[in-house]
């Protein structure tokens, strides 16, 4: 038990950590930049959100929860305006992520959350109540590798593998797929795509992997809504202060009449074992 902590303990610190790592270079908006640095916790931004409040005239709006949305690839993925979909990387680790899962269940809305496959096989328990709390799920590689940085037949192994866990993890099937660092390459979105996937990039990023407080996160959060006003937001439940902010965040989303679109799969992604690259064809340009 105490070396399984251990591991478990190491893949979290890992995980996190590969979050915080530089992409690629090549990497550009909207699909958003990991390059954090170091910042220190602002003292004043309790009073942040205070700005917010509700919008002029006080209109009040329904619930938060939106339209349900069955996709099978990228292109059914169509918001309109004030539409917004929730996505969580790199998890399950069970603190956080059934912190982040109570504070969805009592605003009444559902989420996607892309697991990494050795977090899953760690927590397997937390993975099921994703599940069978209604939210959809998908993968995010193995171990969080940057994918891009691998040649073909690695990427792939690592994307079945990981695909692989989340399902012994949860029973169902995975769906989605988010690139590590949103770091791919034109080739292997094809590679993805062409096997059932739904790869969920990211419109508006939390930037919740910077050392800010939650006041901040969600303030500024908000405000790269406002500026799109609708897409797909990434966040990571594998962060306190991610856990800290997101009552403020859904609170302000709804006072402004927002609502949270839920993401259900409907495709046929093929077997791991298809997807790896013993049985893939060969490339036919360089990754």
């Amino acid at each position: 038990m105490v070396s399984r902590l251990v591991v478990a303990s190491l893949l979290s610190c890992l995980a996190m950590a590969g979050c915080a790592s530089k992409p690629p270079s090549q990497l550009s908006d909207p699909k958003t930049a990991y390059a954090p640095v170091a910042q220190g916790e602002d003292a004043a931004s309790g009073a942040l959100f205070d700005k917010f409040g509700k919008p002029k005239g006080g209109k009040s709006f329904g619930p938060l929860a939106g339209r349900t949305l069955s996709v099978a690839s990228i292109s059914d993925i169509a918001l309109r305006d004030k539409e917004v979909i929730l996505t969580f990387d790199d998890g399950p680790i069970p603190a956080r992520t059934n912190e982040i899962l109570d504070i969805l269940q009592s605003h009444g809305v559902k989420a996607t959350f892309l697991m990494v496959g050795q977090m899953a096989d760690s927590y397997p328990g937390t993975a099921k109540r994703v599940v069978r709390e209604g939210h959809s799920i998908g993968g995010h590689t193995h171990g969080h590798a940057n994918l891009a940085g691998l040649g073909r037949e690695r990427a792939l192994a690592e994307i079945a593998s990981g695909n692989s866990a989340v399902r012994r993890a949860t029973g169902t099937t995975v769906g989605f797929f988010r690139f590590p660092y949103l770091a791919d390459t034109a080739a292997l979105r094809r590679e993805v795509a062409n096997r059932g996937l739904v790869i969920l990039d990211a419109d508006i990023d939390s930037k919740d992997y910077f050392t800010l407080s939650p006041a901040t996160l969600a303030e500024r959060t908000m405000a790269r809504v406002r500026k799109r006003r609708k897409g797909i937001i990434l966040m990571h439940d594998i962060h306190n202060r991610t856990a800290a902010m997101l009552p403020m965040l859904l609170s302000q989303l709804k006072a402004e009449g927002y609502k949270v679109v839920t993401l259900r799969y409907r495709g046929s992604p093929l077997p791991d074992a298809m997807v790896s690259a013993k049985t893939a064809k060969p490339a036919t340009s360089a990754i």
